[in-house]
């Protein structure tokens, strides 16, 4: 049950959908300065909303999958970018909840702290006594810009020459930011590179990937937490599922604020929403956006059901959230396709949201983990009985 430190589902849903007119005020700015404005990153620290996967002897409410879904999708219905990095905290502050609780009591000794990270381990670390050094340089950074920390991940290269990739957090502060985010889409997220030059890391403050895949946890004082002991690649996949399905809320919300008293030129159509075309269009892109719910809260509700249960995951189940993650994302693609093309050629002004909509989910269905045909492939993979072509499931 919820208490005065726990908020209900319901009521950080309503504080998501409260921040709606600040995010929307400021996500044009946030667009054009290629980085969230620091009133929208405040409004969602102090609604709450970056304590959800923070365990609760820190403050933290520990919300379940479903909850943070939700608030993530009311969080992209008013701007997509600043829900891609609300859902970033989500899972980097999940992962920070691996290490140990040394490390933890560090994480946390800053007040609201937000977290990012990235699992490719495109960085090298070299053993030194007490931890490790790391070199190398992490794109596509989410949120880095307004983050302390940084669970990135790595190659450790063994005496032997052999590799062994690991997560490491490291402080922003430690870190160079590379502005190389000019994108197409979700330009207000931030998502810039960070580089690592000789950083020690040390031991306490280093996870080995296999163990977090295997979900061989370093905390001790998380081990009793349902939410602290599922797979990872359920988790974050279930996670960041929620900001598509806001996007198709969001391109949804976009069409029908503008529907009535227009027409649709050269035609003899003098009201579009009295147009038979205009019908077709918006019940096809309603039934898309529908069946990407379904889909979502599939995978939410699979994640919550095992973490309580602490039932043991099969292979398949774990590339069926994959799977239901990409399906959301094609769903919503598909759905916001048809709200932009039923929006008229006035739809293409900066000023318009369903144009930045568009091709916020366009960068979301090319994200690596996120692309609907690689994940339908793990997943039918796995229905005809072969083994999984990833380690990342």
């Amino acid at each position: 049950m919820a208490t005065a430190q726990t908020p209900s589902r319901q009521e950080l849903v309503q504080r998501a959908r409260d921040l709606a007119p600040v995010l929307g005020k400021h996500a044009l700015w946030s667009e054009e300065n290629r980085r969230l404005h620091d009133d929208v990153v405040a409004a969602i620290s102090d609604a709450g909303l970056t304590r959800m996967r923070v365990p609760t002897r820190y403050g933290g409410y520990e919300s379940d999958t479903r909850t943070v879904v939700e608030v993530l999708a009311e969080l992209g219905r008013a701007d997509g970018s600043a829900a891609w990095n609300a859902a970033i905290w989500q899972i980097s502050g999940w992962i920070a909840g691996l290490f140990p609780d040394a490390a933890q009591d560090l994480f946390h000794s800053t007040p609201q702290v937000r977290v990012c990270g990235i699992l490719s381990p495109s960085a090298i670390a070299e053993p030194v006594e007490g931890g490790v050094r790391v070199s190398g340089t992490w794109a596509f950074n989410s949120a880095a810009l307004h983050s302390d920390w940084d669970m990135n991940a790595a190659l450790l290269r063994h005496p032997d020459g052999s590799m062994e990739p690991i997560m490491t957090a490291i402080p922003l502060s430690e870190l160079e930011v590379v502005d190389d985010w000019y994108t197409s889409g979700l330009r207000g997220s931030g998502s810039v590179s960070t580089t690592a030059r000789e950083v020690f890391v040390p031991q306490e403050r280093v996870l080995f990937m296999r163990n977090v895949l295997h979900e061989v946890y370093a905390s001790e004082r998380n081990a009793a937490s349902p939410l602290f002991r599922g797979p990872l690649l359920p988790t974050a996949c279930a996670t960041i599922s929620g900001v598509a399905l806001g996007l198709g809320w969001a391109a949804r919300d976009a069409f029908f604020e503008r529907l009535p008293g227009r027409g649709i030129t050269y035609t003899d159509h003098s009201s579009r929403k009295d147009a038979q075309l205009t019908h077709l269009q918006v019940a096809e892109a309603e039934m898309r956006i529908e069946e990407a719910e379904f889909h979502t809260f599939r995978a939410a509700d699979l994640v919550d059901a095992k973490n309580a249960s602490g039932e043991a995951w099969t292979t398949q189940e774990r590339a069926r959230v994959r799977a239901d993650m990409g399906r959301t994302c094609q769903l919503v693609k598909e759905a916001v396709d048809v709200y932009a093309t039923a929006s008229g050629g006035t739809s293409i002004y900066q000023t318009v949201p369903i144009q930045r909509i568009e091709r916020d989910v366009r960068v979301v269905n090319l994200h690596a983990i996120m692309q609907p045909a690689t994940n339908l492939e793990l997943y039918g993979r796995l229905l005809c009985g072969l083994e999984p072509n990833t380690h990342y499931i």
